[in-house]
């Protein structure tokens, strides 16, 4: 269950605490799991096969992370943060709310990291998941409701976030237009009746267990949901953990009018130092002010 659906079924269970365990969709319920695809297994097999081969295309060099090489990783650590914006009615905020520029302001934070560790100079390969539920929707809870679309940028790339930002955007509609993130989405499909390390052998580098660099994401707003088993909800986030390779991630997401920013973090692979420095870099681009 990806964020979404665990934001879908605290939903569910928030409304049949609250109305006296009366289902509260009245009706027929939603569908909890999402429909088989309706393609040929043929043509599926032929979507899935072009998926694995374009991941052996990703990134010529493999990738290195904070986490490549860790001989011992500690314990899972996270850190969040809660902002609002500096000026809420500036004209062009729209743009910095899109994952591709949050993501190209991220891997200005990690070129930086890079520098100080002396980390090799190799391009980024961060995966990008791509809700596959109607927008607007709850759509299903439970199964895998995601595609992913892999960006691929070098550290240099990062001096002008809104040039890489719309490199980044450039790269997702071409994997859409082409029918990449459709493959994509197909092959997980398979994925869920066998191990994923059946997906990863195929990434570059995934034989010695560094297949990404970091991790990045947007889950969005959390719905409104005002109370929650008679406590009042002031503010909701997700804390994901990270493998101890890449050993990292940043991850975003809203509740109400609090913007907030999520580093999770393993133990040995980056410092607390290091984390509050990726939140410094990520506030000041997004011209965000901490909630006292």
């Amino acid at each position: 269950m990806d964020p979404r659906g665990g934001q879908n079924l605290l939903m569910h269970l928030a409304h049949l605490d609250r109305d006296g365990h009366q289902a509260p969709w009245g009706g027929a319920p939603p569908a909890f799991v999402p429909d088989p695809d309706p393609r040929p297994l043929k043509e599926r097999g032929r979507l899935g096969r072009r998926s694995l081969a374009y991941m052996r295309t990703l990134a010529p060099v493999p990738p290195v992370s904070p986490g490549t090489g860790l001989p011992s990783p500690g314990r899972a650590r996270f850190r969040q943060e809660s902002f609002v914006e500096r000026d809420p009615g500036i004209d062009g905020r729209r743009a910095s709310r899109e994952i591709c520029w949050r993501l190209a302001l991220v891997g200005r934070a990690m070129a930086e990291l890079w520098d100080r560790r002396g980390l090799p100079d190799v391009p980024f390969l961060v995966p990008l998941a791509v809700d596959l539920r109607p927008k607007g929707a709850p759509g299903p809870t439970f199964g895998n409701s995601l595609a992913f679309h892999f960006a691929r940028f070098t550290p240099a790339e990062t001096t002008d976030v809104a040039d890489l930002a719309q490199a980044l955007r450039c790269q997702m509609t071409d994997a859409l237009r082409d029918g990449q993130i459709d493959a994509n989405a197909v092959a997980m499909e398979f994925l869920k009746y066998r191990p994923v390390s059946m997906m990863l052998r195929y990434l570059p580098g995934a034989s010695s267990g560094a297949a990404f660099s970091f991790h990045c994401a947007d889950v969005m707003d959390f719905p409104v949901l005002e109370s929650m088993f008679g406590r009042r909800v002031v503010n909701a986030y997700h804390a994901p953990a990270v493998l101890p390779r890449p050993g990292i991630g940043v991850f975003f997401n809203r509740c109400a009018a609090r913007n907030n920013l999520v580093i999770s973090w393993i133990e040995g692979a980056v410092s607390e130092k290091e984390v509050a420095r990726i939140i410094e870099v990520v506030r000041e681009g997004m011209e965000w002010v901490s909630i006292p």
